[in-house]
């Protein structure tokens, strides 16, 4: 994920090998890293006859930043989370689907097949669904985690030694969650203190770092790391001594869809990726690499059985119910986008 919104492309390039012809056809995908098995792409590449090229990114904003820097038109379907389907959709990124096109579609769970982000799923497919909270390195700290004062006013021996996700929607809303205010408020009082709590928060933490925050809890670089679930849990079978917090506050959730982008230089291989992850065996695959959910039927027979108990994905009872980034008014957005370019000098 991401160090200042750094784009660290993947060359990761599957080729089909069938006696001596050469594959039929192309696949460009923009993804997130560390995010699909290469076993998978290998797959799809061989049964549909066609060569897969890969470019990674770390966080929704730089995928947006860099299709609307002239890349649109270069790749054909995208991974971008719920809020940022909905961006993408309003300014026309997005391509449509037609009924039909994907024989597969029935295979989605009911709760992600009519979302407001995608309504229908005319542009989207479900791919993987967590949540974001932070992490702390328990051989650090042994006292209550489940606070986002650990971010925002943490103990002595926490300061200096935080890393947050380098995600303006996920850093923010934590934020306005932290406060008990509304997403989106357009309310000078409240985002004067939002500006407040962001900016004396930032004296605590090392770093914005996105792609590494696994690694940097790994490592023992940093204590607390604010991260995706799926990737704390895949830090603490690294040998991190971490617990995953399900904060009193509130817990951000996501779901990362796949995306049919406008001008899709290979538009039919697109639909046919997408009905492949569609299959239960593939949809699995992702979540037993991923450590994830997927909102696909028929997986949960497939999946390792680790994933049914780790506390990553097992909330405790009185967990809070958890809140999507919402997409703001332009007016609004401008605001928050001046606080998050203070929050980043």
């Amino acid at each position: 994920m991401l160090k200042f919104l750094r784009i660290e492309p993947l060359a990761i390039v599957a080729m089909v090998v069938s006696g001596t012809a050469s594959a039929e056809g192309k696949l460009s995908i923009y993804h997130w890293f560390e995010y699909i098995p290469q076993e998978l792409l290998d797959k799809f590449a061989a049964e549909a006859g066609v060569e897969v090229t890969m470019d990674t990114f770390d966080s929704n904003e730089a995928m947006l930043a860099t299709l609307k820097a002239g890349k649109l038109g270069s790749y054909d379907v995208a991974v971008p989370g719920d809020y940022m389907v909905e961006i993408m959709r309003n300014e026309g990124m997005l391509d449509s689907v037609a009924e039909g096109e994907l024989a597969n579609k029935g295979n989605i769970e009911a709760q992600w097949l009519d979302v407001p982000f995608d309504p229908g799923r005319m542009h989207s497919i479900p791919y993987q669904w967590g949540s974001t909270s932070f992490s702390v390195n328990r051989d650090a700290y042994s006292g209550d985690i489940r606070t986002t004062d650990i971010i925002f006013n943490p103990p002595e021996e926490l300061r200096g030694r935080i890393n947050m996700l380098d995600s303006q929607g996920e850093v923010m809303l934590l934020a306005s969650m932290h406060l008990g205010i509304p997403q989106c408020t357009d309310d000078r009082e409240q985002l004067r203190a939002l500006d407040e709590l962001l900016q004396a928060g930032k004296l605590h933490w090392a770093s914005f770092n996105s792609d590494g925050a696994k690694d940097v809890l790994v490592s023992g670089d940093a204590a607390v790391g604010m991260i995706w679930n799926g990737f704390s849990a895949k830090a603490r079978a690294e040998g991190a001594n971490i617990e995953y917090s399900y904060p009193r506050e509130g817990l951000i959730v996501w779901m990362d869809n796949v995306v049919l982008l406008k001008d899709a230089p290979n538009r039919a291989n697109a639909i046919k990726f997408m009905d492949f992850l569609l299959r239960p065996e593939n949809a699995a695959a992702v979540t037993n690499f991923a450590q994830y959910s997927a909102g696909v039927m028929g997986v949960s027979g497939l999946l390792d059985a680790r994933l049914s108990s780790q506390p990553e994905s097992v909330p405790p009872a009185d967990a809070p119910a958890g809140t999507f980034v919402q997409v703001c008014d332009q007016a609004t957005q401008e605001v928050y986008d001046a606080i998050w370019t203070r929050l980043k000098k």
